[in-house]
């Protein structure tokens, strides 16, 4: 009898051992299948890069064709967003997340027949047109404003050797005309930007590189955009390439290609809108990483890059966003 107790025993211990050994096949099967689908999006992320970075250094010469080398950039780039999502038409790319996110894209619709940046637009109208002390305008500064002038920035001024991005010249422009600048986070230099990107609308960014101090402006911002940083080692690529399209937390992950062309941008956490620098900072605040000051040339040269980048598409700022 307890000889055929025993063996009873052992016979459920054995079929239990069994059945939790094909648990755990089966989650490791389960858990391959997750870490193969993210490795292939990395391996594709990884060897859009890899073929990117083949002139990463600073260059030391004028005998390179750099903006040819940098439309290859912005055609590997742009290449893998389209293969990524092909149901997704390119002109789409400049509407951010909504390119690729259908529920979201019906709340952004019914939220745009009244957009909440309509007001700024309009200040940054009374503002723009406003006189400084010694009778001239912003109008003196841009004298296109009215055929738009957003897809022209950032660009990359060789006389002081620098990427001007909108903000910048806005602020530029004060100081050309003996009038304090604007803090980088005020509303109003926001506001200005704003009414400037809202007339561009419809026009297309085709920045191009042309010198060597261009092109090194814009690797240093291409080296940024690729490296990581913070306590979580996070990259823009990382999220922005390589699990884009995925959720993260409750939101979907938006595409990179497009990001510059909707600046600046109205969240709902703001409330207001804002620059892609305010953007960046809050980025490198969520993967706990040091920011840098708004319009520093570390940010500068990141949205010269990005902006490369979007080649093609259309300027649709002001935009929002959640």
């Amino acid at each position: 009898m307890i000889v055929s107790i025993g063996t009873k025993r052992l016979a459920e211990l054995i079929v239990g051992e069994k059945n939790i050994m094909r648990s755990k096949a089966k989650a490791l099967t389960i858990s391959l299948a997750i870490i193969s689908s993210i490795s292939l999006q990395s391996v594709l992320a990884n060897e859009t890069w890899k073929k990117q970075n083949s002139h990463s250094r600073v260059a030391k010469t004028d005998n390179l064709n750099y903006s040819q080398i940098v439309n290859e950039d912005v055609t590997r780039f742009q290449n893998f967003f389209v293969k990524k999502f092909p149901n997704v038409e390119f002109e789409e790319f400049n509407n951010g997340v909504y390119a690729i996110d259908s529920e979201s894209r019906e709340q952004w619709i019914e939220m745009e027949d009244f957009p909440p940046y309509e007001l700024a637009v309009d200040e940054g109208k009374i503002l723009f047109e406003q006189k400084f002390d010694n009778g001239k305008s912003y109008a003196d500064c841009f004298p296109d404003f009215k055929k738009g002038v957003r897809q022209n920035y950032p660009r990359f001024d060789q006389k002081t050797n620098q990427v001007v991005t909108l903000e910048l010249a806005i602020n530029q422009c004060r100081e050309a005309n003996n009038t304090t600048p604007f803090a980088y986070d005020s509303e109003e230099i926001t506001a200005i930007s704003g009414y400037l990107a809202f007339l561009s609308r419809g026009n297309k960014f085709n920045l191009q590189v042309n010198s060597i101090n261009a092109y090194n402006a814009y690797l240093a911002g291409k080296r940024f955009y690729y490296s990581k940083r913070g306590q979580l080692n996070f990259a823009c690529s990382d999220c922005h390439i390589k699990i884009t399209g995925t959720k993260l937390r409750a939101d979907t992950v938006s595409p990179g290609l497009g990001h510059p062309t909707g600046m600046p941008v109205y969240r709902s956490k703001w409330g207001e809108l804002g620059s892609i620098g305010r953007r960046y900072q809050e980025c490198n605040k969520n993967v706990r990483a040091v920011p840098f000051d708004l319009q520093s040339e570390v940010y500068r040269n990141l949205e010269y890059f990005q902006t490369i980048m979007s080649n093609g598409l259309e300027v649709n700022g002001p935009s929002s966003r959640k």
